[in-house]
């Protein structure tokens, strides 16, 4: 058998299977590409069906493989956090445009850290912090920013909680914003990832409006909340900041033209 037909043979989708394989053979598509007709070395094959077999089962390939690319970078993640998805990086995105010299930023909710780290990495002038109630997700938060090398501060709080009197002029978020009774929480990938990261166990809104209620006291004169949500949350989410107080309230489209991040700027006066 060549290697081409053991790809073929596993029944994944073909990226999946390439890059099951290139992480389990340590050989890139290139190589596959240039070899796809030579004969499967028997230790490829050991090592690389068992990880279809595990994909087969519905496991996400970046738990298989314990990493995922986000913003050209790769995290490590497990089930103790969220896979890192294209569309959240938007939210990275409108950050940073709205950061001035030196902001301190505040990510609630960070799972694996994606969002502060790549924050400070894009931005070494931005002072960030970055919270988490579960103490598993923190771990692999923090081994996110060692291996990076960003210097970030984490805090396991619920929320504001442990931030003491803190201000920040920037506070991000992708909470967990999924009804409690979506049909999605049982299907694909989302089986698989922590459940307390995805929904808020009420309408998909609860912890929403528990970060609006709090940023007033935590932001800054004109300082931004941005905060990411569901396909069909953002004029619910606009309502709940326009009752806030908040101004310049707006949503912004993802990479599928949907209103995936909402948000507003907070004038204490």
């Amino acid at each position: 058998m060549d290697y081409s037909a053991l790809l073929l043979q596993s029944g994944l989708d073909k990226i999946d299977a390439q890059v099951l394989f290139s992480h389990c053979a340590g050989k890139n598509r290139a190589w596959l590409i240039g070899h796809g007709q030579d004969e499967v070395d028997p230790a490829h094959a050991k090592a690389f069906n068992p990880l279809a077999a595990r994909r087969l089962a519905g496991e996400p390939v970046a738990y298989i493989v314990g990493t995922r690319e986000f913003f050209g970078r790769d995290f490590v993640v497990n089930s103790s956090v969220l896979i890192p998805r294209p569309d959240t990086e938007l939210l990275v995105e409108l950050a940073l445009e709205r950061a001035g010299e030196g902001a301190r930023v505040l990510d609630l909710g960070t799972g694996s850290g994606c969002i502060p780290i790549t924050l400070k990495l894009e931005r070494l002038d931005l002072d960030v912090s970055a919270v988490d109630l579960s103490p598993a997700a923190l771990i692999v938060a923090q081994t996110n920013a060692s291996q990076l090398d960003a210097a970030i501060r984490f805090f396991q709080s619920d929320w504001y909680q442990a931030l003491g009197d803190a201000c920040f002029d920037v506070i991000v978020s992708n909470p967990p914003y999924i009804e409690q009774n979506d049909h999605h929480l049982s299907e694909g990938d989302l089986r698989f990832e922590p459940r307390s990261a995805l929904s808020d166990e009420g309408d998909g809104l609860v912890h929403i409006r528990s970060i609006i209620s709090g940023a007033s006291s935590r932001l800054s004169e004109n300082g931004w909340l941005l905060f990411e949500h569901g396909w069909d949350q953002s004029a619910a989410c606009r309502a709940l900041l326009d009752a806030a107080g908040f101004d310049e309230v707006q949503s912004w489209r993802d990479l599928s033209g949907i209103e995936r991040v909402t948000g507003g700027r907070w004038k204490a006066s």
